[in-house]
């Protein structure tokens, strides 16, 4: 509580009020002590007018104290008028989870990036209020962007931007995401330590709900100016929608680091090397270590990452290597058994690290066994072969050497899914090849690979009639040789076998991440068209994940995202009376944030300007 004083023509009175929010949301204060004029008082205590300001400030020191202490165990009095009418247009419940994703968005200094575009461009609305408010509905009520205006009118600081405001920001925020994401890598170590020596890379697609392709931006010579994004590629469920593609790094702590978007018609492998360059460069990174699958393996993307040998000076990268698609010399060294190693992978506390082992009699499934983890490997330095692209303009390669590690392991963990996989994909062949009728192209797909013979109508894409139709034993012969065995290739010479399949083990992070942005963010199916909104959209997603995945981290990673959203969701205040609020939601992750926010959730009863000063307050 403060002193404050009212001048009148003859004399000035002193006063102690108390601040509070009133039920529209709106600060105000109210008169709870009179202390008497300046002639009464300079009188009653023989001073002057300074002296009396110092004697006012104690009196409101102490009912200040006063004040604590009766709050501190308050009983509260609400009284009830059964006639009393209802009120209308008046709020009650106001969402408190965004809240603590607000307590983040605030550390990573995003009002202050904000504040920096605002000053390259000449619009007159909130863009860190339209900016925070989609990033917040993203995470605790995900839907299009009216619904989320909509959302944000429950918040305890409603909306002051207007509908059209937010498509407006939304041009604004797609021209500036390069920076946006850099400034947000950048103000992350406020938050805690990153590790972006060794980043994760990978590639997803979402759908759009549209049933026909972008069409790309050409010049009078028929030369692609902007491509477009939204287009029909392998979408990994066969949705015939097309769809858009988004790579992602992230670095060895699971927070992601930024993004980038291409067509979804588009190969993954061509996506590497730009975003790596690009981030690099905005985010000022030394030397880093890409970590990515098989898929990105491809001799561009060993070359021009680490270039024809390693070098200090020079990036590197560890990806997964295809040991049925390798070449005849490779997979005889796979093969060959007298120079593996094996070792006991244990647990962080020493213990063995144990799997369930599946057992078949006859090739028929009868059971699990438990048995410990055997780390089988070995490795070379070899000089791999690389076919390369060094003019973009010409289509033909140059053939180029570069030593490379190659560690190859066996896993029985492995080779039991890849088994049970392969089986059902047989017993799937086994019936198309009675039951050809039954399947088509789509529902074909996966055990067609296992079937002689096998085509299909290209109009209908039915089988086709009259087919010699066989199971492909020696395929299965084959793949059987290889079951369990996985190779990780590497720059990184120096680096063990036990330390490479850890930094790539870490890939499962990334997928997860991607989950979490298709189940819990809701992200796909996108419901924006323009260009520009596709990538706002997106890069709102982006943010709202580096939240959240930050908080994962604030909490020790005890919690999943999943546990975290669904509490942050239930987590709602609502204004019985006045300033007064209860709290009507509280669990373990509640309590967590709470200590590490220094914030007391103890109390099921605050007022309004209780919660504003404790998550407003700098």
């Amino acid at each position: 509580m403060r002193v404050t004083t009212s001048k009148s023509k003859n004399s000035e009175s002193f006063y102690i009020p108390k601040s509070y929010t009133n039920a529209e949301g709106k600060s105000t204060s109210t008169t709870i002590k009179k202390l008497g004029t300046l002639a009464e008082l300079s009188e009653r205590l023989g001073t002057n007018r300074d002296g009396v300001m110092a004697w006012a400030k104690e009196q409101a020191r102490i009912e200040t104290e006063k004040y604590k202490k009766e709050t501190e165990d308050a009983v509260v009095t609400i009284p009830f008028h059964s006639n009393r009418l209802m009120d209308y247009n008046r709020k009650k419940l106001f969402t408190g989870g965004y809240l603590f994703l607000q307590t983040v968005y605030y550390g990573l200094k995003m009002d202050s990036i904000c504040r920096k575009i605002r000053y390259r461009y000449k619009f007159k609305y909130d863009l860190n209020a339209i900016l925070s408010d989609l990033i917040y509905t993203r995470v605790l009520e995900p839907s299009s962007k009216t619904s989320s205006f909509k959302a944000a009118q429950q918040f305890l600081e409603a909306p002051t931007y207007e509908l059209h405001d937010i498509y407006r920001a939304l041009s604004v925020l797609a021209k500036e995401s390069d920076f946006i994401q850099s400034e947000v890598y950048k103000n992350s170590f406020f938050l805690g330590n990153r590790n972006d020596k060794v980043l994760y890379y990978d590639c997803t697609n979402y759908y759009f709900e549209i049933n026909y392709n972008d069409t790309d931006l050409v010049d009078e010579e028929g030369n692609i100016i902007e491509k477009g994004y939204r287009k029909r590629g392998p979408e990994k469920n066969h949705r015939p929608d097309p769809i858009i593609e988004m790579g992602l790094l992230m670095d060895s702590t699971n927070i992601p680091i930024s993004f980038d978007l291409f067509p979804g018609n588009e190969s993954e492998k061509l996506s590497l090397l730009p975003i790596t360059r690009k981030t690099k460069s905005n985010c000022n990174l030394g030397r880093i270590v890409v970590v990515a699958d098989r898929g990105l393996n491809t001799s561009d993307n060993i070359f021009f990452l680490s270039g024809r040998n390693h070098s200090s000076n020079l990036d590197g990268y560890i990806y997964g290597q295809s040991v049925r698609g390798a070449d005849a010399e490779f997979k005889e060294w796979v093969l060959k058994q007298d120079d593996y190693i094996e070792e006991l992978v244990k647990n962080d506390d020493g213990s063995p690290e144990t799997f369930r082992q599946m057992i078949f009699e006859d090739n028929v499934f009868k059971g699990y066994e438990k048995k410990n983890v055997v780390f089988k490997h070995k490795s070379r330095i070899y000089p791999k072969e690389l076919n390369v692209t060094i003019d973009k303009n010409s289509k033909k390669k140059t053939k180029v050497k570069t030593d490379q590690k190659q560690m190859v392991y066996y896993s029985q963990k492995y080779a039991d899914k890849q088994k049970r996989d392969r089986n059902l994909m047989i017993e799937r062949a086994k019936d198309l090849i009675k039951n050809p009728q039954k399947y088509n192209r789509i529902t074909a797909n996966g055990s067609a690979a296992y079937v002689n013979n096998i085509k299909f109508d290209k109009s209908t894409g039915a089988i086709a009639d009259g087919l010699n139709l066989s199971l492909k034993l020696d395929k299965i012969a084959e793949e059987e040789k290889y079951d369990g065995y996985y190779s990780i290739v590497t720059s990184e010479l120096d680096m063990t076998d036990q330390e490479l399949r850890n930094k790539y083990r870490g890939l499962a992070k990334i997928e997860e991440t991607f989950k979490i942005t298709k189940s819990e963010l809701n992200t796909r199916p996108v419901l924006v068209w323009t260009k520009e909104h596709i990538e706002s959209h997106f890069l709102t997603c982006f943010v709202a994940l580096v939240i959240t995945r930050l908080l994962e981290k604030k909490l020790n990673n005890k919690y999943s995202i999943h546990k975290i959203i669904d509490s942050l969701k239930k987590y709602n205040t609502i204004n019985i009376e006045h300033d007064l609020c209860i709290q009507n939601y509280s669990d373990e992750i509640i309590k967590d944030l709470g200590k590490i926010f220094n914030i007391d959730f103890s109390r099921k009863y605050l007022t309004l300007s209780e919660i504003k000063k404790i998550f407003f307050s700098d």
